[in-house]
């Protein structure tokens, strides 16, 4: 006679039960994920929304979107992805002006770096060319050849700050009541 093997057996301690039912909301997450079906994305998941260079791709032109890159191949031109993160992984060869919210360097960059929030060239980085930033960091070990401007959100070249338009009295009038 055929008996099955996945039926419930008795516990021998009352906390026993509580063990096989731990792995099954990681296999539905797994099957969710794996199913062909699109399964909408929490809203947690907004930093998984990041777009990949890979190692063998070689990009020649300008890369522009609304979502963060990580770059691992080779890209040359201009990369302008202004509120999002452009990581340069280990492996990465930038010869390209990057404008992005945040600039993440563990490879090589030879380029002006705008960010509107901050830059970190980390130990195995290497940067050649001018930062303009909120914030930098330089890990020790980093290359570094080229001059940083500190600038606060919505400062400008001059180091005035951006104010509203005043050009027109009424707008001024209006600004001040």
């Amino acid at each position: 006679m055929w008996k099955p093997t996945n039926q419930p057996v008795p516990p021998s301690r009352p906390s026993e039960p509580e063990r096989p039912a731990m792995p099954s909301p990681v296999t539905s997450t797994t099957n969710e994920a794996s199913s062909s079906s699109p399964a909408p994305r929490p809203a947690v998941a907004s930093s998984a929304d990041q777009a990949t260079i890979g190692k063998s791709l070689v990009i020649k032109g300008e890369v522009t979107g609304s979502e963060s890159l990580y770059i691992d191949g080779r890209v040359e031109g201009s990369i302008n992805l202004a509120g999002n993160r452009v990581t340069v992984g280990r492996n990465g060869v930038v010869s390209a002006n990057i404008n992005a919210r945040e600039i993440v360097v563990l490879g090589k960059v030879r380029g002006n770096l705008t960010a509107s929030d901050r830059v970190d060239i980390r130990s195995d980085g290497s940067l050649t060319g001018d930062v303009v930033a909120a914030r930098i960091s330089i890990e020790d070990g980093a290359f570094f050849k080229g001059g940083i401007d500190i600038r606060k959100s919505g400062q400008k070249a001059n180091g005035e700050e951006v104010k509203p338009s005043a050009s027109h009295p009424e707008t001024a009038a209006a600004a001040r009541v």
